[in-house]
């Protein structure tokens, strides 16, 4: 079976070349032509739902997975304080209990898979709250504290047990975040001067522990509020490490329960173009050295928009990062995985839930584009294509190109457009140039996602969508979205050249990897 697949995947691939094409494309790279460190702004960090998702076994298999591909060095998640991980509680007595024991839990198995928390101080202990609102399914209350002495107090207890079982010298390496999306009404019930107050004692709480841990926000949605925020903070002596923002390719922002039809905004460089104009906006101002984080994008901000799943959504996930990596420290995707409840347990196994893989473990497109990403050598190579990053490790050359192309939904919104089969619309020449390569023989390997190329969800639009998959189905699928190599070939290059021609169609994504094995 394996090798039919992979003498079928090559035919596929020397069909393609043959077929017909529009347009052509060159990639050039020269081997003596460096443009520096390749950028990690990728996988600095990634998002996941909330913090008592993180003590189930899927969600822990499924992050100890993608760490093996990824190596994400962060991760971010809402509901630390929420009350299904006790932290704070009331007695009828009225003796307060603080309670550590699911978040070290939770902390313990982060540093098993080497990965640190972005700790995001949210949501309002319900025995703190001022009052009940709540947000999403899990009902994590949004409210100011009716104490700030008590806020003050959980916060300085928290990073104290923090400092107590990691040390020091590691929790320095964290971050802490105040709120969420606090210029959403949805999520923080009061106005921009009570999240500013808010900010400042949390703040002042955590430097109190240690003024060397690093503190930010606002944590807005659509990089709002970050000039109004950064001058409050220095009008108040406030410290501000970091700066984090979020942002999203549609024209929706709060999409709670999943149920608003969302679409691609026709600037497909909207997403871009704001971390550019945040960076230089923080570069201008008081807090000029502050890092800047964006701890959540993605296309759409719903958990049920079928683009997620889509071969269409890697290309544009490249896309965006290749031009958006050069302004920002990091641009955390939302999310990792699909086991994600903020509209309640998801009722199929493809329901256009954010993550990288879905509730069977099995991976979408968009994991295939982290996957390459994260295999690209350590120096960049300079190369004028704006759809491709070439990069080399010693002799060994990797170059990542694509072809995103604008999905043309018409009056389809998302929901609508991605749940059908979607092929191509057009197959281009791209050819790839690399020179003053070390003479010598080379392996050669080629990756492909796009149509039916790692692309479970095609396949489970042509089974009708059901609402549950067998196990036979579940394997199909992950056969189907394994990874594997498309084409494998031995070359001896004797001029310092390679060129090869590849037919890419749109939304394709190619890893090729040429490895040197001896002159």
């Amino acid at each position: 079976m394996r090798v039919n697949f992979v003498v079928l995947a090559s035919l596929l691939l020397s069909g393609l070349c043959a077929s017909a094409q529009v347009t052509g494309r060159t990639i050039h790279a020269d081997m003596k032509q460096e443009a520096g460190k390749r950028s990690s702004v990728f996988n600095e960090c990634i998002g996941a739902g909330r913090a008592n998702e993180g003590l189930r076994a899927d969600w822990q298999q499924q992050l100890t997975m993608v760490q093996k591909d990824f190596n994400f060095k962060y991760i971010r998640f809402h509901g630390l304080l929420h009350d299904d991980m006790r932290v704070y509680s009331v007695d009828k007595e009225g003796k307060a209990s603080y309670n550590w024991q699911y978040i070290d839990a939770l902390y313990d198995f982060l540093q098993s898979v080497h990965l640190r928390p972005i700790v995001e101080l949210s949501f309002m202990p319900a025995d703190m709250a001022s009052g009940t609102k709540t947000v999403f399914w899990w009902k994590g209350n949004v409210t100011k504290p009716k104490s700030y002495e008590l806020w003050d107090g959980l916060i300085s207890k928290l990073v104290t047990h923090l400092q107590e079982r990691y040390g020091k010298a590691e929790v320095e390496k964290w971050y802490f975040e105040v709120w969420n999306e606090p210029d959403l009404g949805g999520f923080f019930a009061g106005t921009q001067a009570d999240y500013f107050e808010l900010y400042e004692h949390t703040a002042r709480a955590v430097k109190g522990v240690s003024p060397t841990y690093r503190i930010g926000g606002p944590a807005t949605s659509a990089m709002k509020w970050i000039g109004e925020f950064l001058s409050y903070c220095d009008q108040h002596k406030v410290p501000v490490d970091f700066v984090s923002t979020h942002d999203y390719a549609t024209t929706s922002v709060l999409d709670e329960f999943g149920t608003k039809k969302q679409k691609l905004k026709p600037d497909v460089d909207s997403v871009a173009k704001d971390v550019k104009r945040i960076r230089q906006h923080i570069s201008a101002s008081p807090f000029k050295n502050a890092e800047f984080h964006v701890t959540e994008w993605n296309t759409s901000p719903s958990s049920h928009d079928p683009i997620h799943d889509s071969y269409q959504n890697a290309a544009f996930v490249l896309h965006v990062l290749k031009k958006a990596m050069p302004w920002a420290n990091s641009m955390s995707y939302w999310t990792f995985t699909d086991v994600f409840e903020e509209a309640g347990p998801a009722l199929t196994p493809f329901h256009g839930g954010f993550g990288l893989v879905n509730l069977q473990s099995i991976k979408k497109p968009t994991y295939f584009a982290y996957q390459y990403l994260n295999q690209l050598g350590a120096t960049e190579l300079k190369n004028s294509d704006p759809e491709s990053i070439i990069c080399k490790s010693n002799k060994n050359v990797q170059a990542l190109f694509w072809d995103f192309t604008f999905p043309e939904t018409g009056k389809d919104f998302d929901q609508g457009y991605f749940i059908k089969d979607q092929p191509p619309a057009a197959t281009r020449k791209v050819q790839l140039k690399l020179s003053n390569l070390a003479n010598g023989t080379y392996t050669i390997e080629v990756y492909k996602t796009g149509y039916k190329s790692n692309d479970p969800g095609t396949q489970y639009t042509a089974w009708g969508r059901p609402s549950y998959i067998n196990p036979q189905q579940v394997a199909e699928l992950k056969q189907l979205s394994s990874g594997k190599a498309v084409k494998s070939s031995t070359i001896t290059v004797r001029n310092g050249v390679y060129t090869e021609s590849y037919a890419t169609g749109s939304n394709d994504i190619y890893l090729v990897k040429l490895n040197f094995k001896h002159i």
